[in-house]
């Protein structure tokens, strides 16, 4: 007896249902997040089984004054015989040691609950892990995991790291009792009385020290005598898939604040990070060689860095060979840091497909901030960023510094500035390379200087576009050895009477540029290497169209 047709038709479209469809799975790629301007697919959430216990049934006991490690050991515990589940964390002040991730947790801090770490260092053993992008030792994290898959924070709560403790203070960043507060604390001053140090342990490692990590040192019995020194990130979590942030406070950090170390979907939403201005290393969100990640509709008030994307320092970096790639930035608020959104400096094993718009920078140091040196390697390319607004940035809204030495940009300008070096060394595995980057639709609502840009001599910045660009600040533009530079569609506000300088510039292109200044020398053009200078000046602009050219470049390269 046959079938009927209708019944035929059904079966199989259920059997097409049921099997992968390669071209299906194409297209929602696609549109995972119209108007991206590369493929990327849709950043996949934690799967968390439905089981659930609360720190409270396992002894947690609320003030502040008792230690709750165990209890929170033991409710993870719990859910994970179970294959999973949530651990709930209620209203109260909860005193704790570290906290060991595993598998399929999801840890839901309530509104009202305020998870505190103990300062009894003690509780922090050493181990082998990877700071600033170098493999070393270094204290075991307050919320720490390795190697799993599905973790997600959820809640109102607060994580607070107690980083009061762990980290050094400079005087000059802090106010006049908050200085006298720190000494009379107990642990060490040094000879200039200019920083405090927690410990004379913490004082005497730091001075052999490269940005915080000794170099010197290579085994754990070697880091042991300066564990004060080894001061941790607030929540590591490394080498796992499925990771996501939704709702809390992270605050108080030790060093940096949250650090996901190659992580493959990432979810950063709906959180507030926040350090002491004055907190050294104090960044908000270091996300170093992860795969498609979303950080959205989260605020930032930090002590350096805000958002950073990063993938390893120099030849580790470089080893480790993974780099920051398919990440969306939307959406996001930064009340104070050294960047807004910062690329680098350990960036060694490269960032590509990064997307960035709709976010507001109030006060930070820098806004946009791509930092890197002579001996990183790697390529940071296909970068998008778009409506961005910025007010009171004391320094560059927009800064590329190649010749990064590990100083925030108040250090490096109080120092004279960054410096023009022509020395030209060998193009190797070492030397950075950023290239294919698009900035537009930004507004700059007070700055020191609207756009830096500086590459090395032997790898110029290159294809570097900035367009329909808004600017009050002090200096306006520095293209130092870039080159394939376009900036179209600008309106500066400027009140140095030269708003371009450009050295060793190739390719650079100005269209619709309206300024204020008359003066003769509003561009400077200089050094042997620049050629192919293209102005187009608004007609609504009052420049005179003269220009000041170094002798050295030959005015038929320079058209007006």
């Amino acid at each position: 007896m046959k079938k009927p047709i209708h019944a035929l038709c059904i079966a199989l479209t259920v059997l097409i249902m049921s099997c992968p469809n390669p071209i299906m799975a194409q297209n929602s790629a696609e549109e995972a997040y119209p108007g991206l301007e590369f493929k990327m697919a849709k950043v996949k959430e934690p799967i968390i089984p439905n089981n659930s216990v609360n720190i409270k049934d396992f002894g947690a006991v609320n003030g502040g004054y008792v230690l709750n490690t165990k209890a929170f050991a033991d409710a993870i515990e719990a859910v994970s015989k179970k294959g999973g589940g949530k651990v709930i964390i209620p209203p109260g002040i909860w005193l704790t040691g570290p906290i060991i991730l595993k598998s399929n947790l999801e840890l839901h801090a309530q509104s009202g609950a305020l998870i505190k770490f103990s300062t009894d260092k003690s509780l922090y053993p050493i181990i082998e892990t990877s700071f600033e992008g170098l493999n070393t030792w270094r204290c075991i994290s307050p919320i720490y995991g390795k190697n799993l898959e599905n973790i997600a924070f959820t809640g109102k709560g607060v994580w607070d790291g107690s980083g009061e403790v762990w980290r050094q203070v400079k005087k000059a960043k802090v106010t006049e009792g908050q200085w006298k507060k720190f000494v009379t604390s107990g642990g060490v001053v040094n000879a200039a009385k200019t920083s405090w140090y927690p410990s004379e342990v913490f004082m005497k490692a730091s001075e052999g020290a490269d940005q915080n990590v000794r170099l010197d040192l290579k085994t754990k019995e070697d880091f042991e005598p300066i564990h004060d020194f080894l001061r941790p990130v607030l929540v590591s979590i490394q080498n796992s898939k499925r990771v996501m942030f939704d709702g809390p406070v992270f605050q108080n950090s030790p060093a940096w604040n949250v650090h996901p170390l190659m992580i493959e979907d990432l979810i950063i939403r709906n959180v507030s990070i926040r350090n002491p201005w004055f907190s050294q290393n104090g960044d908000g969100l270091d996300v170093e060689s992860c795969k498609n990640v979303l950080v959205e509709n989260s605020t930032f008030d930090v002590g350096d860095d805000a958002i950073c994307i990063k993938s390893g320092k120099d030849k580790d970096g470089r080893d480790r060979g993974v780099p920051c790639e398919n990440i969306i930035v939307r959406n996001n608020i930064v009340y104070h840091g050294h960047g807004g959104v910062t690329v680098g400096s350990e960036m060694s094993s490269g960032v590509k497909n990064m997307h960035v718009s709709n976010c507001s920078f109030m006060g930070t140091d820098v806004g946009l901030r791509f930092k890197s040196n002579r001996g990183r390697g790697g390529v940071v390319e296909n970068i998008f960023i778009s409506d961005i607004f910025m007010t009171d940035i004391p320094s560059q809204a927009i800064s590329f510094d190649l010749y990064y030495g590990g100083k925030s940009i108040a250090e490096t300008l109080a120092d004279g500035g960054n410096k023009i070096s022509t020395k030209i060394v060998p193009v190797d595995e070492k030397t950075p390379q950023f290239k294919n980057i698009t900035i537009k639709n930004i507004t700059i609502a007070g700055a020191y200087q609207a756009v830096f840009l500086q590459g090395l001599p032997e790898m110029n910045l290159e294809n570097i576009e900035i367009s329909n660009l808004i600017a009050k600040a002090d200096k306006g533009f520095s293209i130092i050895d870039a080159k394939g530079i376009k900036i179209s569609n600008v309106k500066l506000d400027i009140k140095e009477e030269n708003n371009f300088d450009i050295y060793n510039g190739k390719n650079v292109t100005f269209k619709n540029i309206e300024f204020n200044s008359t003066s003769p020398k509003a561009i400077t053009i200089n050094g042997a290497a620049s050629e192919n200078i293209d102005l187009t000046i608004s007609k609504t602009s009052s420049f005179s169209k003269k220009t000041t050219i170094g002798e050295t470049v030959p005015k038929k390269a320079v058209k007006l």
